[in-house]
C-alpha cells in the first residue's frame, strides 16, 4: 500500500489498491429527495425551506427554549431575513412555529440579528413576562438601499405578549440609533442583577459597544472594547460561568475573521472580568471555541439544569465566502444548517482557562442504534465493517512510532474521494479536500488544532451527518466544524495509520433518528381583502371580510373581526375550508366576548370534525388577542375545519380571530 501526502499532515491512500475489507458492511438506507438523494442532514437542525443564516440566542419560557433564527421566505430571489421560531425542550429535536417575527411589516424593512430576553419584571412595560427583542434593522431604508442591505443600521425594539410566539414592532424609532456608525449590529441583551439594569452588547466593526439600560428603551452608551485583529467583528456574547476549580469568569465572546493570523473564522473568546459597565479580557490574545470553517454566528445560553457551570451552543454551519453554494437547494429547496447542540463548560489547563464542549447529552436519546464495532490494530489502512451517511463515530486511537492516525469518512468504493480526520505530530486536523466541499479557492480545505505532540493517544467523537462533520479532540476544548458535501453513494469508513502501527479500540458507532422539523401550516393570517381562499360567510359576514386593527396580540395589519357598531348587531359565522390535521397542535390568536358555546348566544371558535364541534374556545370580555392552543394528537389524520361563529350582539357580542396555525 502505498501513500502520498496532499497536504501537510492528510494522507491519502493510492486508490489503485482498494482497501483490505475486515468484515461484510452494515448499510443504511439511502434517503431519496424530491429529485433524487437528499442533502438534507438527520440529526443537525436543517430550515424547513428556503434559507436560514445566524442563530438567535434561545430563550427558555415554559419548560421549552424557544430558538429563533433569521429567515428568508424569498430566497433566491431576494435578500431580507424575518425571525423564525422552532420549539425544543432538549436541543435536539425541534419543532417548526413558522415565523414569530415579520420583516415588510414597516418602514425598516427586514430584521437582522439581535436577542430576546423574558422582562419577567416588566422593565419595558409591555407587562411581567413579556418577551422583548432588540434587533438591528435599516433606519427607514431608500428602495436601493433595501436591494443591496446598505441602509443605516440601528437597533429597535420588539415585543411578544404570546409567550414569544408573535413579535410587534415597538414604533419605526430606533431605541439606540445609529450616530452615523457603518457598522452598528447584532445587540446581545444580558441583565445585571448587580446593578439591576440591562446591558447590550453591540458589534461595531472592529470593537464591541456596551450600553446599559432600566427598561430596554433608553440606552446608555458605557465602554467599547476594542479588537483591530480580527477583521469585522459580528455576533457579541457575555456570560459568566464557574470553572471546574471553582473559580468564577466571564466570557466575552464574538465571531470573527482570523484567517489574516492564521486563525480560525469562528468564535473567538476572552476569559475575564466584567464590572457591569466594562470588560477586561484575563490576556490580549482570543481563544477559538471551534476551528473549522463552517462554525459561524454562534450563541450561547443558559442550561436551567445548572446554570452556574455549563451552557448551551450552538452555530450556523455556513460561511460567508461560500454562503451560497450548497447542494441542499437544488436536491431539498432549502439552505441553511446548524450545528449540533453542545454543552460548554469551563476548564482550567496549568494558569490558563478555555471553554470544553461536546454533543449536549440529550442527543443520545434520539439513538436509533448502537453498534460497538470492536478494536482494530492498523499499519496502513482499513476498511471498518459499517456504512452510512449520517451517524456518530467514537474511538479511542493509540500508538508508538505512528506518525500519522486517522480515519477516512464519507469514503468513496474506489477510495479517492473522503474526508479526513487524524492526529499528525503537533496538530489535529479535518480535511474535506480530497472530497465535494464548498470552497472553490482551494485556500479552505484542511483546519488545524494544537495537539500535545508527546501525547501517543487521543479520543475521537466524530459526528458525520448528510452535508457536515464535526470533530470533537479528546475532552472538546479543540473542535472541528466544517460542511462536506460527500457524494450519495460514498458511505464508508476507513481507518490508517503510517509510520508505524496504531490501535482503534472501543470503535462504537451510534445512528439516530430522522429530525427533520414538519414546517408549521398557515390555515389562515387574514391579511387579504376577503377571508381566505376556501373560507366562507354567512349572515352578517357572507361578504364581509378582515378587518385593520391595532388591537394588542395580532399578527400583521388584520384580524377576522365580527365587531359590526353600533351596538355590535352582526351574527353568523366564518368557516374554512377543509384540512388535514397532520401535525399535533393548533394555535390561534383569539380576543373578545366571554360567551362559550352551549350557552346561547355564543361567540365561539370551534375545530370541527364531521361537522361537530371537537374543540371550542371564547374571549375574555378583552380586546386584546391571546394565544389559545388545542392539542389535537388525539385526531391525526382526520380532516376538519376552523369555525368562527358569532351569535351575540350588544356588550362583547363579537369575536377576534388571527394566525390560525397546524405545528409540532
Amino acid at each position: 500500500m502505498t501513500v502520498g501526502m496532499v497536504a501537510a499532515g492528510v494522507w491519502v491512500f493510492d486508490s489503485s489498491t482498494p482497501p483490505a475489507v475486515a468484515a461484510p458492511a452494515t448499510e443504511a438506507p439511502a434517503v431519496e429527495g424530491a429529485g433524487g438523494p437528499s442533502y438534507r442532514d438527520t440529526y443537525h437542525f436543517t430550515v424547513p425551506d428556503n434559507w436560514k443564516n445566524d442563530p438567535q440566542r434561545p430563550v427558555y419560557i415554559d419548560g421549552k427554549f424557544n430558538y429563533y433564527y433569521l429567515y428568508n421566505a424569498d430566497y433566491d430571489a431576494e435578500i431580507g431575513t424575518a425571525w423564525r421560531l422552532a420549539t425544543t425542550t432538549d436541543n435536539v429535536a425541534f419543532q417548526d412555529q413558522g415565523v414569530a417575527a415579520q420583516k415588510k411589516t414597516n418602514a425598516n424593512h427586514d430584521l437582522w440579528s439581535g436577542s430576546a430576553v423574558v422582562d419577567t419584571a416588566n422593565t419595558a412595560g409591555f407587562g411581567a413576562g413579556a418577551v422583548v427583542m432588540l434587533a438591528t434593522q435599516m433606519d427607514h431604508p431608500t428602495p436601493q438601499q433595501i436591494a443591496n442591505s446598505t441602509g443605516p443600521q440601528a437597533q429597535f425594539l420588539w415585543y411578544s405578549q404570546d409567550g414569544g410566539r408573535n413579535f410587534h414592532a415597538y414604533g419605526e424609532t430606533p431605541v439606540i440609533p445609529n450616530g452615523g456608525r457603518t457598522d452598528f449590529r447584532d445587540p446581545k441583551v444580558i441583565w445585571d442583577p448587580d446593578a439591576s439594569r440591562w446591558v447590550a452588547l453591540i458589534a461595531e466593526g472592529t470593537k464591541i459597544s456596551f450600553y446599559t439600560s432600566p427598561n430596554l428603551k433608553d440606552w446608555t452608551r458605557v465602554s467599547e472594547f476594542v479588537e483591530p485583529g480580527l477583521g469585522m467583528l459580528e455576533c457579541p456574547d457575555l456570560f459568566k460561568i464557574r470553572a471546574d476549580d471553582g473559580t468564577e469568569k466571564w466570557v466575552l465572546g464574538l465571531s470573527a475573521n482570523g484567517y489574516l493570523t492564521g486563525a480560525p473564522n469562528t468564535y473567538a473568546y476572552w476569559t475575564g472580568s466584567f464590572n457591569g459597565t466594562s470588560f477586561t479580557p484575563d490576556t490580549a490574545t482570543p481563544q477559538w471555541l471551534d476551528y473549522g470553517f463552517d462554525w459561524y454566528g454562534a450563541v450561547t445560553w443558559e442550561d436551567p439544569a445548572n446554570p452556574a457551570e455549563q451552557r448551551f451552543a450552538m452555530a450556523w454551519m455556513n460561511n460567508w465566502h461560500y454562503a451560497h453554494t450548497t447542494p441542499t437547494w437544488a436536491a431539498d429547496g432549502f439552505n441553511g444548517t446548524d450545528s449540533i447542540v453542545r454543552q460548554i463548560k469551563l476548564k482550567k489547563y496549568g494558569t490558563d482557562y478555555s471553554l470544553v464542549s461536546q454533543p449536549t447529552p440529550a442527543l443520545a436519546d434520539h439513538a436509533t442504534k448502537v453498534t460497538n464495532l470492536g478494536n482494530f490494530t492498523v499499519n496502513g489502512n482499513l476498511a471498518l465493517p459499517y456504512r452510512g451517511e449520517s451517524y456518530q463515530l467514537e474511538a479511542d486511537v493509540s500508538w508508538n512510532e505512528a506518525q500519522n492516525i486517522g480515519l477516512q469518512l464519507r469514503a468513496s468504493a474506489d477510495g479517492i474521494r473522503h474526508a479526513d480526520v487524524g492526529i499528525y505530530d503537533s496538530f489535529s486536523y479535518l480535511n474535506r479536500g480530497p472530497t465535494g466541499n464548498p470552497d472553490s479557492s482551494g485556500t479552505k480545505l484542511e483546519s488545524r488544532t494544537p495537539f500535545d505532540p508527546n501525547a501517543n493517544n487521543v479520543h475521537l467523537r466524530i459526528l458525520v451527518d448528510r452535508t457536515t462533520i464535526e470533530v470533537f479532540v479528546d475532552d472538546g476544548r479543540y473542535v472541528h466544524s466544517s460542511q462536506v458535501f460527500a457524494d450519495p453513494g460514498d458511505d464508508r469508513i476507513n481507518l490508517y495509520s503510517s509510520g508505524g502501527a496504531a490501535s482503534f479500540t472501543n470503535v462504537t458507532v451510534t445512528e439516530f433518528e430522522n429530525l427533520a422539523q414538519r414546517p408549521a401550516r398557515l390555515i389562515a393570517d387574514f391579511e387579504g381583502s376577503s377571508w381566505g381562499e376556501g373560507w366562507t360567510g354567512n349572515g352578517d359576514f357572507a361578504a364581509a371580510g378582515p378587518s385593520s386593527t391595532s388591537a394588542a396580540g395580532r399578527v400583521g395589519a388584520k384580524v377576522a373581526d365580527t365587531f359590526v357598531g353600533p351596538g355590535d348587531p352582526a351574527t353568523g359565522s366564518i368557516t374554512s375550508p377543509e384540512f388535514v390535521i397532520d401535525r399535533d397542535f393548533l394555535h390561534f390568536q383569539l380576543g373578545g366576548g366571554n360567551h362559550p358555546l352551549g350557552t346561547e348566544p355564543a361567540t365561539s371558535v370551534q375545530l370541527l370534525v364531521d361537522g361537530q364541534p371537537v374543540r371550542t374556545a371564547t374571549g375574555e370580555n378583552s380586546g386584546s388577542l391571546r394565544h389559545v392552543s388545542w392539542d389535537v394528537q388525539d385526531l391525526a389524520g382526520q380532516t376538519a375545519r376552523f369555525q368562527i361563529l358569532d351569535d351575540a350582539t350588544g356588550e362583547w357580542g363579537h369575536l377576534m380571530v388571527d394566525q390560525v396555525m397546524l405545528s409540532d
